[in-house]
């Protein structure tokens, strides 16, 4: 079928609705990150549990999303995003009136895999659908929609927290869902023909398989340590279980991530830019709450506000950095973003033992910047650098990259925060697992600028 690409009001409303579940989920996430000492005491739980609230529902994402390829071109993008928006509401509600901690964490996973199919029909939508000129622009608006909840989710639970109580994080949702499904009902149109590839079911089980045991071997680290028989245990059979999947996947036709897209030199290390970067968000969104309830003693709703203005930021700058991509390249934003993310996370460290509120807000602003000039256009520079057949599944690979390094990352920052709180008081711990946090940030930021260096290089030399 020939599908006219044109900039329209279908369009954008096509892409707000789908990248609204995307939102929510990762709203609620970060949103949750300012409750956790709330929900330690009312469910008698402890740190290490509690971030599964995080954890889990990423783990969700990571073995839901790599199906997305399959489900482009098998299913219509209405029915996709039908089952998406269902799921989605369901798992809200649950949550929303869960008694125990365990139907809360249900709620959570559900919703997870509302969103794994959700997110990737985005970026499908707009790597179909928009005009090749405006690409990075409205690759930016998508980002907009999801990488702005990471940062005004903690204001909106802090003052949730304070007045209201975390119940009403989920219900605030409903209006967002209720216009998500009644917009994408109309909006969305179907842009490419569908076929029936064949599953490969032993590959997804060995994906899903690798992307569990190393989640939750991380996440096991703040319970038993790194070097514990039950952690590198898990993280062993995530390693064999990968090592399987490529060499299955080496030889199947119809494999569920083509890794044809890693021959591709500019797609990788963009690709490695990218998910690091996005580790970073989710560690800086995790600590910087929790550091200020529990080192400075501020409240939920100071601790919320301080992610505020970087929200802002996010959100007026994300478009912008897409259009400077458009207009002057990858070089520009890509160099510069990461480069402002190596000092943020430099300064976050020099003033964490001493940090007040102003400091960490002009910080964060900092870190915003950076972000958002890395985010959305390292995603673009990568799947740019593809032949077109093969956009779905890039599109796959850097949605399930997201999920994976974003659960990774909350549970190994987790983890480094939760080891010095066991050995010192709550204070004095908090502070210098922080610091040992943005110790860790410095060196992936580190490796984030060399990856985008390479990215350039390959790209420049095509």
């Amino acid at each position: 079928m020939e599908f006219e690409r044109r900039l329209d009001a279908r369009l954008i409303l096509a892409i707000v609705a789908t990248g609204l579940m995307s939102f929510c989920g990762v709203l609620v996430e970060t949103a949750m990150n300012v409750t956790f000492p709330t929900l330690m005491e009312e469910f008698q739980i402890g740190t290490s549990t509690v971030q599964w609230i995080t954890t889990g529902y990423l783990l969700v994402l990571a073995i839901i999303v790599p199906t997305s390829s399959f489900f482009n071109k098998k299913c219509k993008m209405k029915t996709l995003f039908l089952a998406a928006i269902i799921l989605f509401i369901a798992g809200t509600l649950l949550a929303a009136v869960a008694p125990t901690f365990a139907l809360l964490l249900g709620g959570r996973l559900i919703q997870g895999v509302g969103t794994g199919l959700a997110l990737p029909l985005m970026y499908n939508i707009i790597l179909q659908q928009t005009p090749h000129e405006k690409m990075g622009m409205m690759m930016g608006v998508g980002m907009m929609i999801t990488g702005v909840a990471p940062a005004i989710g903690p204001t909106v639970g802090g003052l949730m927290v304070e007045t209201y109580g975390w119940r009403t994080i989920f219900l605030v949702l409903l209006p967002f869902l209720v216009f998500s499904l009644i917009a994408g009902l109309f909006a969305i149109r179907q842009s490419s023909e569908l076929s029936k590839p064949s599953f490969d079911i032993g590959g997804y089980l060995l994906l899903a398989g690798a992307f569990a045991t190393l989640i939750i071997g991380c996440s096991m680290a703040g319970s038993y340590g790194w070097i514990s028989v039950p952690c590198l245990s898990l993280i062993a059979v995530a390693v064999v279980c990968m090592l399987f999947f490529i060499k299955k996947s080496k030889k199947t036709k119809h494999a569920l991530i083509n890794l044809k897209v890693f021959r591709n030199k500019t797609f990788t290390f963009s690709l490695g830019a990218y998910s690091l970067t996005f580790f970073m968000i989710l560690s800086v969104s995790y600590l910087i709450p929790n550091f200020t309830q529990l080192a400075i003693g501020q409240s939920a709703l100071v601790a919320g506000l301080i992610m505020l203005p970087g929200s802002i930021l996010t959100m007026l700058l994300s478009p912008i950095s897409g259009k400077i991509y458009d207009r002057v390249g990858a070089r520009l934003p890509l160099t510069l973003g990461s480069l402002v993310v190596v000092a943020a996370q430099i300064i976050f460290f020099i003033v964490v033992r001493h940090a007040s509120v102003p400091v960490l807000i002009g910080v964060y602003l900092v870190f915003a910047f950076g972000q958002c000039m890395v985010i959305g256009n390292s995603m673009t520079h990568g799947i740019n650098a593809l032949a077109p057949q093969l956009n779905a599944d890039g599109n796959a690979v850097y949605n399930t990259a997201t999920q994976l390094f974003g659960a990774i990352g909350t549970s190994i920052i987790s983890s480094i925060v939760a080891a010095s709180q066991a050995t010192m008081d709550m204070t004095l711990g908090t502070i210098t697992g922080t610091a040992h946090g943005f110790i860790l940030l410095i060196v992936l930021a580190i490796v984030s600028v060399i990856s985008i260096i390479c990215a350039l290089k390959k790209s420049s030399s095509h």
